[in-house]
């Protein structure tokens, strides 16, 4: 059967031969080391913007703290009742909890920067390769380098 018998069914349910156009695919080959490299800055890059995003809202909730404070000072200064000053000791209280997570925030952040430095440090290999020669002309060699030392 040729392809002109199936014409008439074709055009009746609206079925047009389309073109085919060659398309050019690039392939792009990453070595592991640029894969690393790429996944270590887009971590490094996720990490800075979580210490930004965090450090914003522990500063956004002292702010507001700070505010509730000194609306509680007032009422605990117009109704000298022990009780306002006690709420108003305990939110001084959490405020400075949440300062000390700021610090705390930047003291995890500088240590994982130091622990990066030292992985980074780690990472070399000494390798040494003796190509030429015989086993024999290698321990000569090694027994040399041990007297110099």
């Amino acid at each position: 059967m040729s392809k002109k018998a199936f014409d008439d069914l074709d055009n009746e349910f609206g079925i047009f031969e389309e073109s085919e156009e060659p398309v050019e695919i690039e392939v792009v080959k990453d070595t592991p080391k640029e894969l690393k490299k790429v996944k270590k800055e887009e971590a490094l890059d996720d990490r800075s913007k979580d210490y930004n995003y965090s450090r914003a809202q522990l500063y956004d909730i002292v702010e507001k703290m700070q505010e509730s404070i000194n609306d509680a000072m007032d009422v605990a200064h117009d109704s000298q009742h022990p009780r306002a000053y006690e709420v108003v000791f305990q939110g001084a209280k959490a405020a400075a909890d949440v300062v000390d997570k700021i610090a705390d925030l930047h003291k995890k952040m500088k240590d994982l920067e130091i622990e990066e430095v030292k992985v980074q440090q780690h990472n070399n290999s000494n390798t040494n390769i003796f190509m030429s020669g015989s086993t024999e002309e290698l321990l000569k060699m090694l027994k040399e380098s041990n007297k110099d030392k």
